[in-house]
């Protein structure tokens, strides 16, 4: 489901999409993927393309963020996706708060 994700925000020119394998060390999910949007129109759009391109694959997902889209998150299951406004992701930092102080736990996804 990540390389659907992935190409998702690619084709939609989301910047810094990272990866965080959170398998074992979360029940919430197995992977957050992480992204930026350049405005709120961007991170809305992203959100919603998720949304009905994992939906055409018969992947249900919820959404929340859309009313003031400074940080949508999208949750498919094992993948949690969070897309945020620049300043916004740097204030919250999730990276850092999901390291683990193991930088193999970050990884850029690859096409």
């Amino acid at each position: 489901m990540c390389n659907i994700i992935h190409t998702i925000l690619e084709d939609k020119k989301a910047e810094d999409i990272t990866v965080i394998n959170v398998a074992g060390k979360s029940s919430i999910c197995d992977f957050l993927v992480i992204a930026t949007g350049t405005s709120t129109r961007q991170v809305a759009a992203l959100a919603e393309t998720i949304r009905t391109d994992l939906k055409a694959h018969n992947i249900y997902v919820g959404v929340e963020g859309l009313d003031q889209c400074d940080w949508a998150l999208v949750d498919a299951g094992d993948v949690v996706i969070h897309v945020f406004r620049p300043e916004i992701r740097s204030f919250y930092n999730l990276e850092k708060m999901w390291s683990f102080s193991e930088p193999e736990e970050i990884q850029k996804i690859l096409p």
